[in-house]
């Protein structure tokens, strides 16, 4: 006991104790002795600056809870655990702890010049259930190392979870939060990307008049499907007349030089005609047959084919006009013929497109181009089909990047067969760069962020939650594959999330743990 008396005595010493006007005892800390070797001292706590732990979260004993809301450590809050003070130990209330522990105000408690005191001795003298690790946070009915609320700067990637307790076993339903269970899924590694979609350039024709006329008349409109050979418009031209008049004439010259040479043929066999004769006949045949295969050529190049050709030398076709097919199967995208019309040299009457392929073309960041290869699987996924994937395969990379951009355009074949897809739409691209592998998939709307890590709210009971940090692989449409720091078993908040987020850090927001 006179030993006890004496420590207290030595204490009450250290302090000088102050009456303020309105006649209430305040106490004032101040170090018996400055620390040789100190630099500044804390204006707020009357301290040495490398020693002040109240302001330097790193001087703090490692693995010993810290109140945030009242800036002491929890195992001497009595604000929030009143039922752990010692009564016969003197507090020093300007630090928030027992005066023979506050080596602030007593320096001489110091192991060494510049040392704080070993947590283990501060811990010998707090209450078995301090040392024990086992203090409780009686606001939400856990363990004060496990509560989210009260400590969410304990969080760790590398650790167990924090729980979040809600005001009852209603307040999830109030607050609309939706759990479910993740699902298990083959997904690969792969380079996200925004693409454009566009016509296939293999498949796309401008027909365009290689003469000058009148449209006569139109056979299709936009939106036709044609196969190759369809009629799609006639026009009508002098110099087309011009041509088939010429070509008729040639043929008829041909036929008759044709008939020449064979007299003049036999004629020399029988001997009645010079070799003379018979050498002018044949000259004058190549030449009749030259003739005919010009005109034919000018009349192929304008459009006409051999079949078109071949009518014509028995009165097929009309005089005049050209008829203007489709050179492949397709859909009429674009038109500008009207019957009456001017047509022009080089000016396009109809656009055909094949639209059963497309291209998209995705812009590849320079970071991933290394990943990147020629014949990968992409998928595209467009917001006006949003639960469709549509599979193409990579054809094409650019050989440069975008000086502005730091991208490169690359170039996916998909099939359109049904014709869903339309050029000009814009699409996000998954170009996979692995063989698909079973993975942990949840939809992106469970995933929140704290301090930019993400992080998932595990449902433990009604109303407790487990915040646990996940490590997130790749995105697939809605959702994304965890890597680690979830479980198949484990039921998520996959709705109302930020709610829970809130209730995390709430004690960020001003509440704690005694408010009521």
């Amino acid at each position: 006991m006179l030993s006890s008396l004496a420590t207290m005595t030595v204490l009450l010493a250290a302090c000088s104790r102050q009456t303020d006007t309105a006649g209430s005892q305040t106490e004032s800390h101040q170090p018996v002795a400055k620390v040789a070797g100190s630099g500044d001292v804390c204006a707020t706590h009357g301290a040495p600056q490398e020693l002040c732990f109240i302001c330097d979260a790193s001087l703090r004993e490692k693995g010993r809870l810290w109140c945030t809301e009242h800036s002491r450590y929890e195992d001497r809050c009595w604000l929030c655990h009143a039922e752990l003070e010692d009564k016969n130990r003197l507090y020093c209330k300007e630090h928030s702890l027992y005066e023979d522990e506050c080596f602030l105000c007593h320096p001489d408690l110091l192991k060494e010049e510049g040392d704080q005191p070993k947590p283990e001795a501060s811990l010998e003298r707090a209450s078995p259930s301090v040392a024990g690790g086992g203090l409780m946070c009686k606001e939400h009915h856990l363990l004060e190392a496990e509560c989210g609320i009260c400590h969410p700067d304990l969080l760790a990637a590398d650790g167990p979870g924090m729980k979040v307790r809600l005001p009852s076993a209603e307040s999830a339903a109030m607050a609309g939060i939706v759990t479910a269970r993740p699902e298990l899924a083959r997904m690969a590694d792969a380079i996200e990307s925004y693409a454009e979609l566009n016509f296939n350039q293999n498949k796309l024709a401008q027909i365009t008049p290689m003469v000058r006329g009148v449209v006569k008349s139109v056979q299709v409109d936009l939106g036709s499907r044609v196969n190759e050979g369809d009629v799609l418009a006639r026009i009508t031209s002098v110099a087309i007349g011009e041509m088939q008049g010429a070509h008729l004439k040639a043929l008829a010259e041909e036929r008759l030089c044709e008939r020449t040479l064979t007299r003049e043929r036999k004629l020399r066999e029988q001997r009645i005609s010079s070799e003379k004769d018979l050498q002018e006949a044949e000259a004058a045949h190549q030449a009749a047959v030259a003739a005919t295969q010009q005109t034919r050529q000018q009349l192929m190049v304008v459009g006409f084919d051999e079949q078109q050709i071949e009518a014509m030398a028995t009165g097929g076709g009309g005089p005049g006009i050209l008829e203007i097919r489709a050179p492949f199967a397709g859909e009429i995208i674009e038109r500008s013929a009207v019957q009456g019309a001017l047509a022009e040299v080089g000016k396009p009457l109809f656009t055909l497109a094949d639209t059963t392929t497309l291209w998209a073309f995705v812009n590849i960041p320079e970071s991933q181009l290394a990943l990147v290869k020629i014949g990968q699987m992409v998928e595209l996924s467009s917001e006006s089909l949003p639960d469709e994937v549509f599979t193409g395969t990579l054809t094409w990379i650019a050989a440069k990047v975008d000086d502005h951009t730091r991208m490169a355009q690359g170039r996916v074949e998909l099939q359109n067969a049904d014709g869903r897809l339309k050029a000009q739409m814009f699409a996000r691209a998954r170009i996979l760069t692995s063989d698909p592998e079973q993975a942990v998939v949840i939809p992106q709307s469970a995933l929140q962020r704290l301090d930019g890590r993400p992080l998932v709210f595990v449902k433990l009971a009604d109303d407790l939650y487990d915040a646990r940090l996940v490590e997130v692989g790749n995105k697939h449409g809605r959702h994304i594959a965890v890597r680690s720091g979830l479980l198949p078993s484990d039921e998520i908040v996959v709705n109302s999330g930020f709610t829970m987020k809130s209730q995390l850090l709430i004690s960020r927001l001003g509440a704690g743990c005694v408010d009521h």
